[in-house]
């Protein structure tokens, strides 16, 4: 079993700036994919960004805006939010797909972030 704890959100004005954490119970590799996920009051959880061998990806709504990463002790996986609009308001959540686990999905227990004025 892999866990996942997510930290870092809070209440932050639009334009202003946080960064979450997903800090895992185990080392991650290159080869498997982390992402962060969102999910908004009364809407479906969307992806928001994803790393896998060094590649990322991000939702063309935070592109420019966030930045995803990965700490030299491959345990931590960061997200980097700026200029945050009140829309980026959202449960976010940590997932990981290890291949060591045959690509099984481990999800952590999310983090608020709020923008508002």
């Amino acid at each position: 079993q892999v866990h996942l704890v997510e930290s870092g959100g809070g209440l932050v004005q639009p334009g202003g700036s946080l960064r979450l954490s997903c800090a895992a119970s185990t080392v991650i590799f290159s080869i498997d994919t982390m992402s962060w996920y969102r999910q908004a009051p009364g809407k479906g959880r969307e992806l928001v960004a994803l790393i896998t061998s060094g590649n990322t990806n991000y939702a063309d709504s935070v592109k420019g805006r966030f930045t995803i990463s990965l700490d030299n002790a491959k345990t931590t996986v960061y997200l980097q939010m700026n200029s945050l609009k009140p829309e980026d308001t959202a449960v976010y959540y940590c997932n990981a797909r290890l291949v060591r686990y045959r690509n099984l999905e481990f999800w952590g227990q999310g983090t608020q972030v709020t923008v508002s004025s």
